[in-house]
């Protein structure tokens, strides 16, 4: 492995990315595993990933990554200054030009260490619009913007949030997640030929609200509808229980079934009419990006990240932040109305394959990072 400052590299040689983020397998992982691996296929970067590590970071994922051709670390995640510290060592024998900090706290640990490291340009990617920022934190976060050559929010709404918490109007910049559109560019089926079930995949997380969701089913069997409801996602073993026990103690066990990991989203989604997205708070929803691309009715809860995405009445349908009712009448809509929700399909999936794809999203970054790499050669 080369260790030749990142300043003194032969020419030609392609500038290298190093992407840093949690191992919990979140989306703020996925996204920049995507992008590691876009680098790898665009021959624009060269890429390296390093995970922080988390308990849930199975060495068999990162075997996975590493046969796709990703070079791929793991530092300690015991202690912030464990990880540091390991991170300045990668930093200083693979001399990365730019590196990138994803998600909370990891960017503040990421960015601590590229300055110790000199790294050349560091970026910040803030992947929700609502984080758990202590005054302290929020101060820091606050320092490291002035040493930090880009911010990104992975939706206008985070961009939005970033500038609301103080951080340079001038640096901050929005780029949307994005889908890989593959999986979803065979046309799908019509609504009518498919299950009149609602699918919703996300995480078992305090972020999410299944509570809601399964309370709005409970609503609609009052109203003589029983859906069957797929929730598809892991996440955290002790909001699992809390869901299963609310589904017995609403009755709804004949209705509801948990999936766990589902290795076949994009089929589940072309399978069933409706995808939903009950959450308190997002930065960009690629769950229902997906359902999007898939041509189900789309039905989000009313919050930033999702309504930045859905149009109620023209590409899906947005309910009330944390309110049965009012999701039950969005589902309800999705479900009886059929040629409302066939309409609404098909605007959902043709934006979802026009803009949101990944695609889009690595030319996004990769664009930014060429120029911000343009502006520090200018400023030497």
């Amino acid at each position: 492995m080369s260790t030749t400052p990142a300043t003194h590299r032969s020419a030609g040689a392609r500038p290298r990315v190093l992407h840093f983020v949690t191992g919990g397998f979140s989306g703020a992982t996925q996204v920049a595993v995507d992008l590691a691996l876009a680098h790898l296929a665009s021959g624009r970067f060269t890429p390296k990933l390093v995970l922080r590590r988390k308990r849930n970071t199975e060495a068999a994922r990162v075997d996975a990554l590493r046969a796709r051709g990703l070079d791929v670390e793991v530092v300690p995640g015991w202690a912030h200054a464990a990880t540091v510290a390991e991170l300045v060592r990668v930093c200083r024998q693979w001399q990365p030009d730019i590196l990138v900090a994803h998600g909370y706290s990891e960017h503040l640990w990421g960015r601590y260490a590229g300055l110790i490291a000199k790294v050349p340009c560091l970026v910040h990617v803030e992947h929700n619009s609502r984080e758990r920022y202590t005054r302290w934190r929020l101060a820091q976060a606050r320092w490291l913007a002035q040493r930090t050559a880009a911010i990104i929010g992975v939706s206008e709404g985070v961009r939005q949030s970033l500038l609301a918490h103080g951080f340079p109007a001038g640096k901050t910049h929005a780029i949307s997640n994005g889908i890989q559109v593959a999986p979803f560019e065979a046309p799908p089926p019509p609504l009518a030929e498919r299950v009149p079930g609602i699918v919703m995949a996300a995480r078992f997380a305090r972020q999410k609200d299944h509570a809601s969701l399964l309370r709005a089913l409970a609503v609609l069997r009052e109203r003589g509808l029983t859906p069957p409801l797929h929730l598809a996602g892991a996440g955290k073993e002790r909001l699992q229980n809390a869901a299963r026990r609310l589904s017995e103690q609403l009755g709804l066990q004949e209705q509801v079934r948990f999936l766990g990991l589902c290795k076949d989203v994009p089929g589940l989604l072309r399978s069933h009419q409706v995808c939903v997205l009950s959450t308190h708070y997002e930065g960009m929803p690629l769950s229902l990006i997906e359902g999007m691309a898939a041509g189900c009715v789309v039905v989000g809860s009313r919050v930033v990240g999702v309504q930045e995405v859905l149009r109620h009445g023209d590409n899906g349908l947005l309910a009330g932040h944390a309110d049965p009712v009012s999701l039950a009448d969005a589902l309800q809509a999705a479900l009886c109305d059929a040629a409302q929700a066939q309409r609404m399909a098909d605007a959902a999936r043709a934006e979802a394959l026009e803009r949101y794809s990944q695609a889009r999203m690595t030319a996004d970054y990769e664009n930014l990072f060429e120029s911000l790499l343009r502006q520090g050669v200018q400023a030497r």
